[in-house]
């Protein structure tokens, strides 16, 4: 009994891997192919981007302070308080800045996405769009899924910014030490491999939180509980797997770039 238990799970597994992979593939591919909705990219754009700036600005400021705070009572231990800028720094731009924002965005879009599609879902609005000759997946999963990615890079580089400011805000009012100093360190011992390591995970983590939040959504089934389940389903679901892909990332940069 226990054994078919895990088997059917392993199964279901397997098959919504595959089905997410397909779906995936086909909403990546439909970008260079016509048509091209580029007004529901912009659309989606604004809502993605402009509307996700407020958290990402309060979540970096922050994260920003609290790891001035942190490393500052920890290094001082060592004489080395100095140092506060280039540990902030470093730590929101190749960490905290890319996997917050995408945690952030995540909670907030994936959500949406899931339960706006799979509100559609069952109320049939998306078989209406197949009778009428338009197809789904290219006019309402493909804009969301690049406008994320798209916007997921901008968005990074604010939390990046905001995260700096907030530590340097902790370091000169707080723990009184010189703003200068701070701000040198932070931009002195930055390397390019550490800003292409910050910048490239957000193009991972737009892929997959808007995929897997389209994905959930257009698969709903069972009425407005399903529409509920599959919301979960998405936010934990891209929750998670940022957070592995991210793992997965660091370890492939940090081979390309040993001396990061």
């Amino acid at each position: 009994m226990a054994f078919d238990t895990i088997e059917t799970t392993a199964k279901k597994l397997v098959l919504t891997v595959q089905d997410y992979s397909l779906f995936a593939y086909r909403a990546v591919t439909n970008l260079f192919r016509p048509p091209v909705y580029w007004p529901d990219f912009l659309i989606q754009s604004d809502i993605i981007g402009v509307g996700s700036v407020s958290i990402v600005v309060l979540a970096g400021l922050s994260t920003g302070g609290v790891l001035a705070l942190q490393s500052a009572a920890t290094l001082s231990a060592f004489g080395a308080a100095a140092v506060t800028g280039q540990f902030v720094s470093l730590t929101m731009i190749r960490e905290l800045g890319p996997v917050l924002t995408g945690v952030m965005v995540s909670g907030r879009n994936a959500s949406s996405m899931a339960s706006e599609l799979g509100s559609m879902v069952v109320t049939e609005q998306i078989d209406a769009m197949r009778a009428l000759g338009v197809d789904p997946l290219r006019k309402l999963v493909t804009p969301r899924i690049f406008s994320t990615i798209f916007m997921l890079f901008f968005l990074t580089i604010v939390a990046d910014a905001c995260g700096i400011l907030g530590g340097g805000a902790v370091t000169v009012f707080m723990n009184h030490q010189n703003g200068t100093q701070y701000f040198s360190m932070a931009w002195e011992h930055l390397r390019y491999p550490d800003i292409i390591q910050g910048l490239v995970k957000p193009l991972f983590f737009g892929y997959i939180l808007s995929s897997i939040g389209c994905f959930y959504g257009m698969r709903t089934s069972g009425g407005t509980e399903g529409v509920g389940r599959s919301t979960i389903q998405a936010v934990v679901s891209s929750s998670v797997l940022i957070i592995f892909v991210d793992f997965l990332i660091t370890q492939v940069l940090l081979s390309l770039f040993p001396h990061l």
